[in-house]
C-alpha cells in the first residue's frame, strides 16, 4: 500500500477527468487538493526564497504530486507565467505529471513534430513557416492536399483540409493577417486511413481505441465514435516511442494507418482525456493513471 501522499490535481475543475482522478485518489487514502489553473501565484520574498501559492495561500511546494489536468487558453504571457509556476514547483521536487517540460513539447505541434522526427518516430511531412508565399510552396509540395493546423490546438478546433488552390490562397491570406504560423501538413491517405488513439501510461499501453468517423477529421469531440482495437506490434512500438521521445509519462498517442499499412505518429497529447476510450475499455484507465502517478512519487 503507498503511503498518504499530498497530491493536487490542476485545472479542469469539475471535469470528468477531475472527478474521477478526486476520487480515486481519495479512495487510496491520499489527501487531493483541486486547484485552478488561474488561481497560481509565484512569490519571491526579501530573503530570496521562491514559492508557488495555490488558492487560500496553500504553498504548492509542499505537495508530493501535482497531476495537470488543464491549462486554460490566455494570452502569451499568462500562459508562460502558468508554465514558469510549474518549472519553479518541478525544481522544488514536486513530481508533475507530465513533467513541464514534456508539456511544452506537446502544446507546440511543429516542436513536438521535430522531436518525435529526429527521435526516428515517422510523422506526416510538415511545413511550419511565417510567410504566405512559403505556406503556398507547401501546398504545391504536398501535391495540394494538405492539412493546414494551429500551433497550439486541441480537439480538431481551428483543423482544416485544403484541396483546391484558390481556397488556400485564402486561407493563407487570412492567416497573414492575423500574423499567425502557418504549420502545412501533407495529408495522410485521405482515402482510406484509420485514426487510433492509444492511452500511454508509465511506458505501458493502458488501451487504444479507433476515432470512427464520417470525414477526413477524427475527433470524438466533433463527434467521431469509439471503437475497441487491438494494437499491432508496429503500433505498439511507435505509441510508445512517441511518449518516450516527449518523456510524457501519460501521453495520448495519435496514430494514422494508411491503406498501404504504413503507421504514422500524427501528434502526441500531454494532457490526455480518456472518457472515450473508458467507454469501450474494460480496464480501470483512471486506475492505472493514478497507479502510475504513486509509482513514479515513490520510485
Amino acid at each position: 500500500m503507498t503511503a498518504a501522499l499530498l497530491v493536487g490535481v490542476l485545472g479542469a475543475s469539475g471535469s470528468w477527468h477531475s472527478r474521477r482522478l478526486i476520487a480515486a485518489l481519495g479512495a487510496r487514502g491520499h489527501e487531493v487538493l483541486a486547484i485552478p489553473a488561474t488561481r497560481l501565484r509565484s512569490i519571491i520574498d526579501s530573503h530570496g526564497l521562491v514559492r508557488v501559492l495555490g488558492p487560500e495561500d496553500v504553498a504548492l511546494d509542499a505537495l508530493d504530486l501535482l497531476i495537470v489536468r488543464g491549462l486554460p487558453r490566455g494570452s502569451l504571457e499568462q500562459v508562460i507565467f502558468r508554465m514558469d509556476a510549474l518549472h519553479v514547483l518541478a525544481e522544488r521536487g514536486v513530481r508533475c505529471v507530465n513533467n513541464p517540460r514534456a508539456i511544452e513539447r506537446t502544446i507546440d505541434k511543429s516542436w513536438a513534430g521535430a522531436v518525435l522526427a529526429t527521435s526516428g518516430v515517422p510523422t506526416p511531412p510538415t511545413i511550419v513557416c511565417e510567410s504566405y508565399d512559403g505556406a503556398m510552396q507547401a501546398f504545391e509540395r504536398f501535391g495540394g492536399d494538405v492539412v493546414v493546423k494551429p500551433l497550439f490546438g486541441a480537439m480538431g478546433s481551428g483543423i482544416v483540409r485544403i484541396e483546391d488552390r484558390d481556397v488556400a490562397h485564402r486561407v493563407f491570406r487570412a492567416l497573414e493577417l492575423e500574423r499567425g504560423v502557418y504549420y502545412v501538413q501533407r495529408t495522410v491517405a485521405p482515402d482510406g486511413r484509420r485514426d487510433l488513439r492509444v492511452l500511454v501510461v508509465g511506458g505501458e499501453i493502458a488501451g487504444a481505441m479507433e476515432r470512427v468517423a464520417d470525414s477526413w477529421r477524427a475527433n470524438i469531440a466533433r463527434g467521431a465514435r469509439p471503437r475497441a482495437v487491438t494494437l499491432g506490434e508496429d503500433e505498439r512500438r511507435l505509441a510508445l516511442a512517441a511518449a518516450a521521445a516527449l518523456e510524457a509519462d501519460v501521453a495520448g498517442v495519435d496514430l494514422l494507418i494508411g491503406l498501404d499499412g504504413e503507421v504514422v505518429v500524427l501528434e502526441v497529447n500531454g494532457i490526455p482525456g480518456w472518457q472515450a476510450l473508458q467507454s469501450v475499455s474494460e480496464r480501470d484507465l483512471t486506475g492505472l493513471v493514478v497507479g502510475a502517478c504513486e509509482a513514479l512519487v515513490t520510485a
